[in-house]
């Protein structure tokens, strides 16, 4: 990926927001995961410095198939009592040749569309193809970021939506004609086929008596704890997006996940290009546990540059 010399483009999150399309996007990151998964991606694992307030800023430099870039995010879940983002962040591109700066560009938005997405390729590979009912516990940037980004690759005709705050799972829900908001994690679950959990939880959301045989659950949270109850990991199917979700400490690994063999888990991408299998039986309980790669980041941003660049959208700034 190349660009004009001496000048670096600027990308705002309004810029980001309208030029990033989900289903272009959905396509761009099955093709990165396979990239990852086959070893073609040069990726490290992330690092993070932790504040004395409990937030951290963690880097997620990468490179694959021609995009070069690094992004640097700030979790801070207090932010929620201020009425700020949980998560910020920016993302740079670099020539791949030179190594020249060539975009900065909002992370925010790229990170909350991207998390969702992945969590919906991984759906559309695990989920049983008759699914009908989808549950979305966490109505925030993520449980909106799922509400887009699910129903693309699954006829859901009932979207279940429950949160710790009323008022906000009956405000996502009125964004979708299928979904409603309801009262429990409890009650969302229960007869799901499908469970998104889009939590910033420090302890289990859901239990594993609560899913309907061959359920697929999908668990984007848990950045400071467990999202997922033990009995669930336990009889599940795990899918990752890379190992290193077990062979790295949080917050590059899953808590969820830690002291489970790296060979248990399959990565999605194994799975989309056929060399290891997904699902294996109707009622087979499949789970797929996020913490986040930067290969979804480089997938999304390369789509953001390339339709700015297109366009002429964006801010030139002289270095």
């Amino acid at each position: 990926m190349t660009g004009a010399s001496g000048s670096l483009l600027f990308l705002s999150q309004a810029d980001v927001v309208r030029l990033l399309d989900i289903d272009r996007l959905l396509e761009s990151l099955a093709a990165a995961f396979v990239e990852l998964s086959a070893g073609r991606a040069s990726v490290p694992p992330r690092i993070a410095a932790r504040t004395d307030t409990g937030g951290l800023l963690g880097a997620m430099p990468g490179y694959i198939s021609g995009v070069l870039e690094a992004k640097v995010v700030s979790v801070f879940p207090q932010n929620h009592a201020r009425g700020l983002p949980s998560h910020q962040g920016l993302i740079a591109l670099f020539d791949e040749n030179t190594g020249a700066p060539l975009a900065v560009m909002d992370g925010v938005a790229i990170t909350a569309i991207r998390t969702g997405a992945s969590a919906a390729v991984a759906a559309r590979w695990l989920a049983r193809p008759e699914a009908s009912t989808l549950a979305i516990l966490g109505a925030g940037v993520q449980g909106r970021s799922n509400l887009a980004a699910f129903p693309r690759v699954r006829d859901f005709k009932e979207i279940r939506i429950a949160s710790r705050n009323v008022a906000t799972a009956e405000a996502l829900a009125a964004e979708n004609p299928r979904a409603r908001p309801v009262a429990t994690f409890k009650e969302a679950v229960q007869g799901a086929d499908v469970v998104c959990c889009c939590t910033d939880a420090r302890e289990p959301v859901i239990k594993y008596e609560w899913l309907v045989s061959g359920a697929h659950v999908s668990s984007v949270g848990g950045t400071f704890g467990p999202e997922l109850d033990p009995q669930t990991i336990g009889a599940g199917m795990i899918f990752v997006e890379s190992r290193d979700a077990v062979r790295q400490p949080p917050p590059a690994g899953a808590h969820e996940l830690q002291g489970l063999r790296a060979e248990s888990v399959t990565e999605i991408g194994e799975v989309i290009a056929g060399t290891q299998p997904g699902r294996t039986a109707p009622d087979q309980l499949t789970v797929y546990k996020s913490t986040g790669h930067a290969v979804e980041d480089a997938a999304a941003a390369r789509l953001v540059y390339e339709r700015a660049v297109a366009e002429g959208a964006g801010q030139r700034l002289a270095l």
